[in-house]
């Protein structure tokens, strides 16, 4: 394992730095305003691209009101920590992430912030393949004269084509600037995906009954909701015969596989900055993202519900990174009195990232949430047009037990 420490640059080398880059722009301006649109696509994909559809579930666990209350605080203190990050830089004299905390904490540190980052990403991989398989085998039930029950629609096959055919191929590019067009494209899609979820809220809602408890304003689950605040499967709540929803169901699984590359390329940049100084050769480059993207599609292979995977992933590395490390770190290298507005703020956002990373993650293991994976909601059977292909044989079975379903939240 190679490792190099971050070199501190002399103040005259930095303002060369600059000039050059300045030449380089000023010479390629075309090309510099390109790249500035690729990083913008890719920053939209990757914030936007997936997550924007399913904050519902989130909201479902914290209980709506306070949910939205918890969107705004997260969003302020993810705003904050950068702010914390920025000033530890320059207190450190450090402009990146793991030279921070290296400077902060040492190679410990440095190793426990690589494990994270790495981490993240990576079940983030895995939560895009439960959500491809889950999504196109509902799309591909809709074709015509295929067999439900085909294997050659069943979400483990569509999970490895998709992985082989198109998210290993897209994961191979070295620059990520070369993902800009997958991004523009995915970021399209999301909007298409966003007109037909607002057009079913419109033609669907008169229709459900309303939830008992949709008002209600905080629910146990607040802590795991606010580690989760990221993606659930909102199509998971409409029926399976209707068309625009399978229209959109497709937009959003091709959306999910465009974004993966990006998470790919995350996890392979943290490994590559450990073992191999960042940069790898091409044959490691390859062997890396191959073994990266296979260990991906096997534990997703072998896990049938999203939920569990968006929470532990949101307590045990979302939590540290946005919340433990940055504060700890600024708390350690500032000089500045204890009544500073910043170092109160630290004070308090590292017990509560502790208290959301623990207890998030006790809930996640003792209070697993219901996986209603594949199963139809109550009001898809209350008309013979709602009636999927798949459910047919079990019409009978389920309209026995619906009842039971009536009060559930829609947002599963």
């Amino acid at each position: 394992m190679s490792y190099q420490q971050p070199q501190l640059r002399d103040p005259r080398q930095r303002e060369t730095d600059l000039s050059d880059r300045e030449s380089l722009v000023s010479g390629h301006g075309h090309q510099g305003k390109s790249c500035q649109c690729t990083a913008v696509f890719n920053v939209v994909n990757s914030v936007i691209g997936s997550g924007i559809i399913g904050l519902p579930y989130s909201m479902k666990q914290a209980g709506f009101p306070l949910g939205v209350l918890l969107l705004f605080w997260v969003s302020y203190i993810t705003d904050f920590s950068l702010i914390l990050l920025i000033k530890g830089g320059a207190l450190s004299g450090t402009d990146s992430y793991q030279s921070l905390v290296n400077k902060t904490f040492g190679f410990p540190g440095y190793l426990l912030l690589s494990a994270l980052q790495f981490m993240y990403p990576f079940i983030a991989m895995i939560s895009y393949n439960i959500i491809t398989g889950d999504t196109l085998s509902k799309v591909f039930q809709r074709i015509p004269g295929v067999d439900p029950g085909s294997l050659f629609i069943g979400r483990h096959f569509i999970i490895v084509v998709s992985t082989v055919t198109l998210t290993l191929p897209l994961s191979l590019y070295r620059d990520i600037a070369k993902l800009g067009k997958i991004s523009l494209i995915s970021t399209i899609l999301t909007i298409l995906i966003l007109g037909i979820v607002m057009t079913r809220a419109v033609s669907l809602g008169p229709n459900i009954p309303k939830t008992e408890d949709a008002w209600v304003f905080a629910k146990p689950n607040a802590i795991q909701a606010i580690g989760v605040m990221s993606f659930g499967d909102l199509f998971e709540n409409y029926c399976r015969s209707d068309d625009l929803v399978t229209f959109g169901r497709f937009c959003y699984g091709i959306t999910v596989i465009l974004t993966y590359p990006i998470e790919c390329f995350v996890t392979r940049e943290v490994i590559a900055n450990v073992f191999f100084g960042g940069n790898p050769s091409s044959v490691f480059h390859i062997i890396l993202t191959v073994v990266i993207i296979t260990a991906a599609m096997l534990v997703s292979l072998l896990i049938d519900c999203l939920g569990i995977v968006l929470e532990l992933n949101g307590a045990l590395c979302a939590a540290p990174l946005i919340f433990i490390i940055p504060s700890a770190c600024y708390l350690k290298l500032s000089e500045e009195p204890r009544t500073h507005a910043d170092k109160i703020m630290a004070c308090v956002m590292l017990p509560v990232g502790a208290v959301v990373m623990v207890v998030g993650f006790v809930m996640a293991i003792t209070n697993p949430q219901d996986c209603t994976h594949g199963q139809e909601m109550f009001y898809c059977l209350t008309s013979p047009d709602n009636i999927s292909l798949t459910n047919i044989s079990h019409s009978h079975l389920q309209l026995t037990t619906q009842p039971s379903l009536s009060n559930r939240s829609i947002f599963q």
